[in-house]
């Protein structure tokens, strides 16, 4: 019983956070990225000056929202417990190839779901290398992949990030001339709904999100592992009412050609997000779910959205990241690369570990 209440929750709160996203939209945010984790923190780094991509460049308030969100829902509840400490180093690295994957695919799995809502076909190849990159994630779990235990932190510690992102939010209104801006028009980052209204949005999914601990990676794992659906069942919420509100205000459009910020080529979609997956299993959670237990006081979480911003820069600054023309020589690159050392991540903490090291 408590488990079909918790699954009947989990599709409430996707119907929800479908609705706002698409809203999202219909006040000015990119057509199919009501929500996208990757692509709001990579305008973020931009507006941050660490990148100087002036297409994609805007503290996005949604990201802000999403971790105070879960801050004050995990404090009310008594469920803000701070702890990290679990191989920093580590985590930083998988969550910049994890946003290498993103940026050639131009979206998080949150935005994968709104894409394929949206019509745009190209999402759904996203979606089986998403699914194809956990599963190989899923073979690491099973032999005992792990990285080092976490410790009890301060609250002050655990606190840091959330208190970071708000003074950050905080210091773009009073004083924007310290921060980038791309000009209305001049690229994704012009596009964006009124700054309060993206705050209260972010601060209602992020508060959503604590509740029901939603998460993409952990929906897909626990159907490989236990055959359990009650994860998903969120996302599927999040397709249904965003597939409904785009048919309303008529923003669906099925193909594969000329979708709003992507790009037809299928191998790298593919790949680009069999990398998301396979580096967000090895992390323990999806984008979206590493800014909501940031919220909650994990100092682990705060690390991998640090590589998150670090992954987003590094990928403007050299020319990684893909746009509606394809993705670059460089990008597919980098995502072969990152494979390859998210490979071995997986290889040393599951197999080195039984030789005692």
């Amino acid at each position: 019983m408590k488990e079909k209440r918790e699954t009947i929750l989990l599709g409430g709160a996707g119907l929800l956070i479908g609705v706002i996203a698409v809203l999202l939209v219909k006040l000015g945010n990119p057509a199919n990225m009501g929500f996208c984790i990757a692509c709001f923190l990579r305008d973020t780094a931009g507006a941050m000056g660490l990148h100087r991509a002036g297409a994609v460049q805007y503290l996005r308030p949604e990201i802000v929202g999403l971790i105070l969100g879960s801050f004050l829902l995990a404090l009310g509840r008594k469920e803000f417990s701070p702890k990290g400490g679990s191989s920093p180093v580590t985590r930083f690295l998988l969550a910049m190839c994890v946003m290498v994957g993103c940026l050639m695919f131009l979206g998080c799995p949150f935005r994968m779901v709104l894409r394929i809502s949206g019509g745009d076909g190209n999402a759904l190849l996203g979606l089986a290398g998403f699914a194809c990159g956990i599963g190989v994630g899923v073979l690491f779990l099973k032999k005992g992949y792990s990285l080092k235990r976490n410790y009890k932190q301060t609250k002050a510690e655990g606190a840091a990030l959330p208190i970071l992102t708000l003074a950050l939010l905080l210091l773009a209104v009073i004083v924007p001339v310290l921060f980038f801006a791309t000009e209305a028009g001049g690229g994704p980052g012009g596009s964006h709904a009124p700054l309060l209204i993206s705050l209260a949005a972010g601060l209602i999914v992020g508060a959503v999100a604590q509740l029901t601990r939603l998460c993409m990676v952990g929906g897909i794992r626990d159907l490989i592992l236990f055959r359990s659906v009650r994860l998903l069942m969120g996302f599927v919420g999040i397709f249904a009412a965003a597939l409904i509100c785009n048919l309303a205000f008529g923003f669906f459009k099925f193909g594969f050609a000329g979708q709003p910020v992507a790009h037809n080529d299928g191998l790298w979609n593919f790949l680009g997000m069999l990398l998301v997956g396979y580096g967000s299993t090895l992390l323990g959670g999806c984008p979206l779910r590493q800014l909501v237990l940031t919220g909650e006081g994990n100092t682990d979480s705060a690390v991998t959205v640090l590589g998150f911003l670090a992954g987003a820069a590094l990928c403007h600054n050299f020319s990684l990241a893909s746009s509606a023309n394809g993705p670059t020589l460089n990008g597919k690159i980098a995502v072969v690369v990152c494979i390859v050392i998210v490979s071995i991540v997986a290889v040393a903490n599951t197999f080195g570990k039984e030789k005692g090291r």
